[in-house]
């Protein structure tokens, strides 16, 4: 509520509903008081269900009046907007990004993913707006803080990605078609990223096109403390 404040937002007063990636924390813990405040549903996968449910034994999560399961691969439709989640390597019981169609517009958002298999980057493909996670450095991962079973975690295919691998994406101009008006680089590491860095890499990779495929887009990097937009699309 303080980031719609700090946009200038008015507070929700009505939510239509609450989308879930996967059941780890950062991503779940606040489900159950959302959808009880806007008394709205929460949208997740079966597999999704059962690990909160296991992990909130005796939590909230369990009040929750309406749970609408979703399938990878099959759209549905909230109001105007039509949705289809999709299958991405992390290891969660059932992980899935976002695609989001309407009036000719698609956004798309995914996060929480150690490599861009072939199905990903199929979705990522004609986006307006797209929401990538740019978790790492590599370099200040290997020194950072973390215990080296947690690295080999977040360097492994169901971790996150790094830096790198979203510059090799971005420069590649037949994975990345460059149409996106707005690409923003989020969740970064606070221990082993810098949005400094991630921009720099970011766009040397974009400078790297061929000029029949130049982005001409805006590139925007993701805080963990202030946030990004509206955009208009």
């Amino acid at each position: 509520m303080r980031r719609f404040e700090a946009l200038g937002r008015p507070r929700p007063e009505h939510v239509d509903a609450v989308l879930i990636t996967h059941e780890h924390s950062d991503h779940s813990s606040a489900m159950a008081q959302m959808a009880r405040e806007w008394k709205c549903p929460a949208y997740l996968t079966e597999l999704t269900h059962r690990e909160i449910l296991k992990l909130c034994e005796d939590g909230p999560v369990r009040k929750i009046e309406r749970i609408e399961y979703i399938r990878c691969g099959a759209p549905f439709e909230i109001g105007d907007i039509e949705i289809t989640p999709f299958t991405i390597p992390h290891d969660a019981a059932d992980p899935v990004g976002y695609c989001f169609r309407s009036n000719g517009t698609k956004v798309v958002i995914v996060t929480d993913l150690g490599y861009m298999p072939e199905l990903v980057k199929h979705y990522l493909r004609e986006a307006d707006l797209l929401i990538l996670e740019s978790n790492h450095d590599l370099e200040m991962l290997k020194v950072g803080p973390y215990p080296w079973y947690v690295k080999q975690r977040v360097m492994s295919r169901t971790g996150h990605l790094s830096n790198a691998l979203v510059s090799e994406f971005l420069a590649d101009t037949e994975v990345f078609d460059g149409h996106a008006r707005h690409v923003v680089l989020a969740h970064l590491s606070e221990q082993n990223n810098n949005p400094d860095v991630a921009r720099i890499s970011a766009e040397e990779a974009l400078g790297r096109r061929a000029a029949e495929f130049a982005f001409h887009g805006t590139l925007h990097v993701a805080s963990q403390r202030v946030p990004l937009g509206p955009f208009e699309l």
